[in-house]
């Protein structure tokens, strides 16, 4: 095997095509540029939003802006794709097709990186499990560095040079990344996500399951028996009777144990909701299998109170409260946030669905939710999946959510922003969503 010297000078030595100049894509130029590797970035937009930084920090650059043809994929020995580019694309494909190679920005790291990796992937919550096993391993005096889907970009993390790496991976990373070896490689869950993407749900697994290629220690949830790799995988489950390493425990109150030793009272969480006891059981597992200490585990899970947009208290108006879970933008991560609140909810949902069947939820709302306001672009088919499940209201705008719910909620409920959509129809991003939410929901608080 290659050392990491040497694994750098044989990636200097060919053409880079940076394909796609957002986030993603300026960090792969930036790093490429300052290690004096070849390269050329190309976008179809003529000032995407990086440019300008690229351009300040290295002067002159070789950029097209322009579709990607068979000149630029002519120079290219490897086109690094961004995540939010399908490589199904033709141009992409024409390229495979001319032997040319075609990674992404992790494929990149995994070739410079020389400290343990911990990967995360999972249909939902894989940034909170991401971002907790980070505190873990702070909290035992060690350094790590997390990014990759969440923060800071991968290629970035390498000049912190950490003791450990953790990385939450899209499957569109997945997509291109073959040679990442991590120290942990955990699997969180899965569920319909992101077929409009992909040929149907058995594609998105298997892209998914990908995580598992070259890992040293695989972690998945036995609950969810998709996400298993084999029988020596460390293993968690709210399951009391289940034989999970990481697993729910009735012991006078409920504990979330290691096999029969309870760790720590649910009680004793900030985190709210079996979906994110699940979480912890997870990042226990993960943080505990690279030999993060008990103390260090407990205290992060002490501590931790989320992150925005995902199961984010807001605020108790005349005694509802408001819970903002922008980043529930597919079923499962909405359904679990529904069935993870003790109050009947007013549920605020609609957006892009994504091609998503619907009315797999329709139980949960049954059940759970006394009110469903709809709105956005696929308003009209959540309607149609849920029509039977609960009483449903068309609303345009999230002030108007907002308000509506307002006027309906009792002391008592919860009024709560799971979307089980994508937000672009009426947002840029998850965030922006989740910022109009909470703004509306402090209007009501200043009246």
């Amino acid at each position: 095997m290659l050392n990491v010297n040497q694994q750098k000078t044989a990636l200097q030595d060919i053409n880079y095509l940076v394909v796609g100049l957002g986030v993603t894509g300026y960090s792969v130029a930036r790093y490429l540029l300052a290690h004096g590797y070849r390269c050329r970035m190309q976008d179809t937009r003529e000032l995407p939003p990086f440019l300008g930084k690229l351009s300040a920090e290295f002067g002159e650059i070789e950029f097209r802006a322009q579709p990607l043809d068979i000149d630029l994929i002519g120079w290219a020995d490897a086109l690094v794709v961004s995540p939010g580019i399908s490589i199904r694309q033709d141009a992409i494909q024409q390229a495979l097709d001319l032997g040319k190679v075609v990674i992404g920005d992790i494929e990149l790291f995994a070739g410079l990186v020389d400290k343990p990796v911990i990967a995360i992937t999972g249909s939902n919550g894989k940034s909170t499990v991401t971002t907790l096993v980070g505190e873990m391993i702070r909290r035992d005096d060690k350094t790590v560095a997390v990014g990759g889907n969440i923060g800071t970009a991968a290629l970035d993390l390498l000049e912190q040079n950490p003791d450990f790496y953790v990385l939450e991976l899209s499957s569109y990373q997945l997509e291109t990344t073959t040679s990442l070896q991590p120290r942990v490689a955990a699997l969180l869950n899965l569920c319909e996500d992101h077929l409009d993407r992909y040929a149907g749900y058995a594609e998105y697994i298997q892209t998914k399951l990908r995580i598992y290629d070259n890992a040293s220690v695989c972690v998945s949830n036995l609950d969810d028996e998709v996400t298993r790799h084999d029988a020596g995988d460390i293993s968690f489950s709210l399951n009391s009777d289940s034989d999970a390493d990481f697993r729910l425990l009735e012991k006078n109150g409920l504990w979330l144990a290691h096999g029969d030793e309870c760790w720590i009272e649910v009680n004793d969480i900030k985190l709210s909701g079996r979906h994110n006891w699940a979480n912890c059981l997870a990042a226990m597992a993960i943080a505990h299998s690279v030999g993060v200490s008990r103390k260090a585990i407990v205290s992060a899970m002490e501590e931790f109170a989320g992150i925005p947009h995902r199961g984010q208290w807001v605020a108790e108006i005349d005694g509802v409260e408001w819970i903002n879970d922008s980043k529930a933008t597919n079923i499962g991560a909405a359904q679990a946030s529904i069935e993870g609140r003790e109050r009947p909810v007013i549920l605020i949902a609609g957006g892009q669905s994504k091609g998503a069947d619907m009315a797999l939820m329709s139980e949960t709302i049954k059940q759970k939710v006394k009110l469903a306001l709809l709105l956005g672009e696929d308003a009209s088919r959540l309607q149609l999946a849920w029509q039977d499940a609960t009483r449903i209201e068309r609303v345009r705008t999230m002030q108007e959510a907002v308000q509506r719910a307002h006027e309906v909620a009792s002391s008592g409920d919860c009024v709560l922003l799971a979307p089980a959509c994508a937000s672009f129809d009426m947002y840029p991003k998850f965030e922006a969503r989740g910022d109009d939410f909470m703004q509306r929901v402090k209007e009501l608080s200043d009246d």
